[in-house]
């Protein structure tokens, strides 16, 4: 059986692995774990640490490269990320040139190239999430009424926006107009419980669903699939 190691930006993003994606790259004979990006340590009790949440590059990348050292010399493991390209941190590598870039597709690659030439570890595959996680959940908005049950006027407007769209994953990154913030708009409440049900909304949808809708998110998954 094949290992994987995610480092998620976070919670949402760690939920969702948890509850969905290692039970369907499971089925793939491969086992996963995530973990949150490390933001932070105690410097009284070098056991505590706070993670979550992406303040800099240069703190993703001392986590992940030392789990790739804690790992150094197994080829039976592979690591990946799931990063929001949604207000991505602009010492990332290669932010520059991707800036440049207008198709939000050819942005995206440009980054994950010049992120895994920085780490530089041929077990080590980047993913960075157009726009963000909340991309995934306007693969079938319907699905928002697990939670918000008999609030269909409301679910009606994020239906809408996705119909709009087409492509879940290109509603954009404006400040107002990103997917958690059109979210968050109808069901303000959703802001302080993204990992719970974004989670639970993502995992209503499925993977089928979620990879049928959202291009980039396939191919990764079909990457990570055939490790």
């Amino acid at each position: 059986m094949k290992r994987l190691h995610i480092t998620a930006e976070g919670q949402t993003e760690e939920s969702f692995v948890k509850k969905t994606l290692a039970d369907f790259l499971g089925y793939y004979n491969i086992s996963t774990d995530v973990r949150c990006v490390l933001t932070s340590k105690d410097n009284r009790r070098q056991d505590v640490q706070h993670r979550g949440g992406m303040t800099n590059y240069v703190k993703a990348k001392n986590d992940i490269v030392q789990w790739l050292k804690e790992e150094q010399g197994n080829k039976d493991v592979c690591f990946t990320t799931m990063f929001d390209l949604y207000a991505l941190p602009d010492d990332f590598p290669g932010f520059a040139e991707a800036k440049s870039q207008v198709d939000p597709y050819q942005k995206v690659n440009v980054l994950e190239q010049a992120f895994a030439a920085d780490i530089n570890d041929e077990r080590f595959i980047p993913y960075i999430q157009l726009y963000e996680f909340e991309t995934l959940l306007f693969s079938w908005p319907q699905k928002f009424d697990i939670e918000y049950i008999g609030d269909q006027k409301s679910i009606d407007v994020l239906i809408k926006i996705a119909e709009e769209k087409g492509n879940p994953e290109l509603i954009n990154n404006g400040p107002a107009t990103a997917p958690s913030k059109r979210i968050i708009n109808v069901f303000p409440d959703y802001a302080n419980n993204k990992p719970a049900i974004g989670s639970m909304v993502a995992h209503e949808i499925g993977m089928n669903r979620l990879m049928q809708s959202c291009k980039h998110f396939s191919d990764w998954v079909e990457r990570l699939k055939s490790i």
